[in-house]
Order: C-alpha cells, then sequence, then structure tokens
C-alpha cells in the first residue's frame, strides 16, 4: 500500500512539473511578438476555440501576449497587443477557429464589420506579430508591426491608402474599417 501511494505522489509530481514546463514554454513562444523591454511584464494567455481565455501569467505594464499556431492555416505565430484590444482579439480568434475556408473567415469578418458588431480596438495601439513555419524561422524574421486606427481613411490621416513593403513610407491598410491599421515598412 506504500508503494503505491509513493508511486501516486511521483507521478502527480512528474505530472506537475511537466505541465509547469510545458505552461512556461508556451509563455516564452507567445512573448517571442513582444518588445524585448516589455516582455517580463506582459500577461500572457491562452485562447480556447470560442474565443475564451485562461490567463497563463498576469502582467503589469499593459501589454498581453499570446500563441496563435492553433489557428487553421498557420505555422508558428504569436501575438502581443494592448490589454484593451482582448475584445478583439478574442473576435479574431474565435472567428479564425470557425472554419479552414480563408474565403468564409473573410466573409464572417465582413459581415461583421457591416452589422456593426466588429470589436473595434484601441486607437493608436500597437499590434506585435511574428509568424514563420516554425518557431526558428519565425525567431528569425523581424516582427511585424500595425497600428490601430479604427475608421480612419487617407484623408484623415494625411496617409497613402496603397503601399508595398518596397514602399519607404508608411501607408493606411483597409482604411474606413474598423481594421485599419497603419502599416509600418520593413516589419
Amino acid at each position: 500500500m506504500k508503494s503505491s501511494a509513493i508511486v501516486f505522489c511521483f507521478l502527480l509530481m512528474a505530472s506537475l512539473f511537466v505541465r509547469a514546463q510545458s505552461t512556461d514554454e508556451e509563455i516564452a513562444r507567445a512573448v517571442m511578438a513582444s518588445p524585448a523591454a516589455m516582455a517580463a511584464d506582459a500577461m500572457v494567455i491562452r485562447f480556447a476555440d470560442d474565443g475564451s481565455h485562461e490567463t497563463l501569467r498576469e502582467g503589469s505594464n499593459g501589454l498581453i501576449c499570446y500563441g496563435r499556431s492553433n489557428e487553421p492555416g498557420r505555422g508558428f505565430s504569436a501575438q502581443c497587443t494592448s490589454t484593451g484590444n482582448l475584445a478583439r482579439a478574442a473576435q479574431n480568434h474565435k472567428v479564425r477557429m470557425a472554419s479552414n475556408n480563408a474565403d468564409e473567415v473573410r466573409s464572417m469578418f465582413e459581415s461583421k464589420e457591416s452589422d456593426g458588431s466588429r470589436e473595434v480596438p484601441e486607437f493608436g495601439s500597437v499590434w506585435y506579430s511574428v509568424n514563420g513555419q516554425d518557431r526558428e524561422s519565425a525567431n528569425a524574421n523581424r516582427p511585424h508591426i500595425t497600428i490601430a486606427v479604427p475608421f480612419a481613411t487617407g484623408e484623415t490621416l494625411g496617409l497613402p491608402i496603397e503601399g508595398g513593403y518596397s514602399q519607404s513610407g508608411s501607408w493606411i491598410m483597409e482604411a474606413g474599417t474598423s481594421a485599419a491599421h497603419i502599416m509600418i515598412p520593413g516589419s
């Protein structure tokens, strides 16, 4: 009887150790998208398919980070943004998890935009993302950085609405929608 209790305790402790390691690894992957100076104090969450989330680590600097690798069609992916954008990020995740078809996902986002149910991000908030086929290639890439400017247009901000990665200046992508954002060249 004593030996089975010892085995049970050992298995329980081993299970807790493995879970702690996997949570620590998940946190490390999520904060890869964060600026280095903000990573240690960023909140880290894990999204469920329905957009709800579990907090893996509390934060104190207003930044929230999460993995996106489980979304259909993605390789390795992590993202960080202002905690004020949690509702937007949750809605994004829920919609992306609803279908493996990119056209269907785009249609769901467009429907929410047109019926007014699309969550609006904080104006001026930054979104940091890293993406790649795997963790190594994502780590080798520079973070992709955008700045949310919901409903802004080229006229309201004085920026072009067309651009590309060969362009040297910033531009607004998805102008006039809740998803309007300033693209940062080279990121």
